[in-house]
């Protein structure tokens, strides 16, 4: 194949392969952030201590990350038709690459939010906060570092994930390594995609890494304690001035 047949081939795919894995992990995060908070709050001496709900949710992440994608891609092909009216095309894919991304993003996120400082949770309770301010001051911004990695590190999976889709006709740039760079032995073309690929990985994870540490630097866990103001309390210096006045 020329480039001038290439090009248009290669950028179609590009823009694919990017709508379904903009559209995956905005779905994923929607749902595995809720999720990973769940399995630290439920957990033995959580929030909402709950053993029964941590361990159910907990097999139910389990058994969904243990099943390989191709699998996963075949087994909800009858909900996928539900969903969006076929089982092939880019629509088509966003459906099991959302659901496979969802419960891999929560034990992401459970594991950045166990390590907040317990010391800053016991702060916020202590001055009246309930549980929806203990993660919304403390838990979510404290682990908000590890929470750009872990979505960065997702993300990275489902383009992954969505080259695998293409064997099946989900589109994308694994569909163009497959359909052209192996069946028709375009083994430049392959090779091609593999390298877009790449960039495309590099760039994603040099923008996360990037995202991570300047927030680090501006007061994540490795920077300097946050300020909790959780309360509307009358100032001490405030009530000092009126007594003298």
């Amino acid at each position: 194949m020329t480039w001038s047949e290439t090009q248009p081939l290669l950028e179609q795919a590009c823009w694919d392969t990017l709508y379904m894995v903009g559209w995956s992990t905005l779905t994923a995060v929607a749902g595995g952030l809720p999720l990973g908070l769940l399995l630290v709050l439920t957990d033995k001496g959580g929030l909402l201590q709950n053993v029964v709900a941590n361990k159910v949710i907990g097999q139910v992440v389990n058994i969904a990350r243990s099943m390989p994608f191709i699998i996963l891609m075949v087994a909800l092909m009858g909900f996928t038709r539900t969903i969006t009216g076929t089982t092939i095309g880019r629509e088509a894919a966003i459906v099991p690459l959302a659901i496979g991304a969802i419960p891999f993003f929560a034990r992401l996120v459970e594991t950045a939010v166990r390590e907040v400082d317990g010391g800053l949770v016991e702060a916020v309770q202590s001055m009246g906060g309930n549980t929806w301010t203990v993660v919304r001051k403390v838990l979510v911004p404290e682990s908000l570092p590890s929470l750009i990695s872990s979505t960065t590190t997702t993300v990275v999976a489902l383009i992954g994930y969505s080259a695998m889709a293409g064997t099946v006709g989900a589109g994308g740039l694994g569909d163009i390594a497959i359909r052209y760079g192996y069946q028709r032995f375009e083994t430049e073309l392959m090779w091609i995609t593999v390298a877009i690929l790449a960039v495309v990985i590099s760039l994603i994870q040099f923008a996360g890494d990037w995202a991570a540490r300047s927030l680090h630097r501006r007061g994540g866990r490795s920077g300097p304690a946050p300020k909790l103001r959780l309360l509307k309390t009358e100032e001490p210096a405030k009530a000092d001035i009126g007594k003298v006045a």
